[in-house]
């Protein structure tokens, strides 16, 4: 019987650490593509780094002045799609855009108001079933919500929405077969990394908690299949 200790994994990296004050923090977070309902019935769609979710409630921070934040104070329906790596280049042609008008001043230079922003940014939206504002087609996830608690953050220059999801859409490639659970070997999110745009890279291993575990080599050949919390 082979008796030897298994292949130890990499010892992590001593660092020297510098203190620093970016401007931003946006430390790797997924980007989703919100879609609520204007003043006059129709519909905008907007990018969004700050997103987590909570069992059925996503958290979603939005800048003050913007047009989804102010759709949202009055008009709670939502729609949260998870776009795909794949489809970055549609989400940054949305970043300059507003659905305000006139365009705020708090709005960087160069942001501009557009009445389409679906068709400007080159998506297709879609009916959704619980919810006005329509989802976001190719969007591997979509998330139907509504807006239940909406309130400024502790600087007064964001706001934080508490969005309650009502039902999911996913895309059939990326769930797997026969249950209610997404395959994350199959799907990837779009993750935005200090205003860079990233996928997912190879899977590392799993928590213990997991339902759809697997088997793997991890790094060094090491066969991984959980780790704990």
């Amino acid at each position: 019987m082979n008796t030897a200790p298994p292949s130890p994994l990499p010892a992590p990296t001593v660092a020297t650490h510098v203190e620093i004050e970016p401007s931003i923090l946006y430390f790797g977070t997924p980007v989703v593509l919100l879609s609520t309902e204007n003043q006059d019935g129709s519909f905008n769609v907007a990018p969004i780094s700050s997103a987590w979710a909570l069992g059925w409630t996503v958290v979603l921070g939005l800048g003050r002045d913007g047009q989804t934040a102010n759709n949202l104070g009055s008009r709670p329906d939502l729609v949260i799609s998870l776009p795909a790596p794949a489809q970055w280049s549609a989400v940054e042609r949305l970043a300059p855009l507003t659905g305000r008008n006139p365009v705020p001043s708090s709005k960087p230079e160069g942001c501009r108001f557009e009445p389409d922003k679906f068709a400007a940014a080159g998506l297709t939206s879609e009916p959704s079933h619980l919810v006005r504002p329509p989802r976001v087609a190719g969007c591997p996830i979509q998330l139907e919500a509504r807006a239940e608690r909406v309130r400024p953050d502790a600087s007064g220059d964001f706001v934080i929405v508490e969005a309650v999801v009502c039902k999911v859409h996913a895309d059939s490639r990326i769930v797997v077969p026969g249950t209610d659970h997404i395959d994350p070997a199959a799907w990837s999110p779009l993750i935005y990394n200090f205003r860079h745009y990233f996928g997912l890279g190879p899977e590392l291993g799993h928590s213990h908690r997991t339902q759809t575990p697997r088997p793997f080599e991890g790094p060094r050949g090491v066969s991984s299949t959980s780790i704990s919390g």
